[in-house]
């Protein structure tokens, strides 16, 4: 599994595009659909832009924001997006591709990173005991913690609201 896990995480991007390819191909957004679809996406997007603010890579374990709700919010973000995009892409055969490819793609990645937050951080294991790998808890973990724009950029969270722009540009050109 781990050499599966380390497979994926090198492909996630290249594979990202062919997955982004056959999306746009066969995407049938509609008004209604599009707009609830944008707005979930749009969710989706700004819980990554929050975590990024708060994420200070290999330097220091990110338990602050919403890492104190659950311990990769970057990935729910990612994963709300794509339900986002599914909906607005009003098409089943394309949301369970999506689901399909965060299932085989990004969960075993997610175990990998965190094998290797467990050998970086010493805390890690009792951060873990008290924050969920990905559903959300009710209360934070950890108060406090500032969103830092720094980190935003440094993390180059940017290039998500660009590419969330470029598909809800290519969704409104289908209409």
């Amino acid at each position: 599994m781990k050499r599966y896990a380390k497979l994926v995480a090198r492909l996630r991007v290249p594979s990202g595009f062919v997955v982004a390819a056959l999306y746009g191909s066969f995407a049938r957004p509609n008004e209604a659909l599009l707009g609830a679809g944008l707005l979930v996406a749009l969710l989706g997007l700004l819980l990554r832009a929050w975590a990024a603010g708060h994420l200070a890579k290999n330097l220091s374990l990110a338990t602050t924001g919403p890492f104190a709700y659950t311990r990769n919010p970057l990935y729910l973000g990612t994963l709300a997006a794509a339900a986002g995009f599914a909906v607005a892409g009003r098409n089943l055969w394309l949301a369970a591709v999506l689901l399909l490819y965060f299932a085989v793609v990004y969960l075993p990645v997610v175990g990998e990173e965190e094998s290797h937050l467990c050998k970086l951080f010493p805390e890690y294991a009792a951060y873990a005991a008290q924050v969920p790998r990905l559903w959300p808890r009710r209360s934070p973990a950890f108060p406090g913690g500032r969103f830092q724009w720094k980190l935003y950029l440094r993390n180059k969270e940017y290039q998500a609201l660009v590419a969330y722009l470029v598909v809800a540009a290519l969704l409104a050109g289908k209409l």
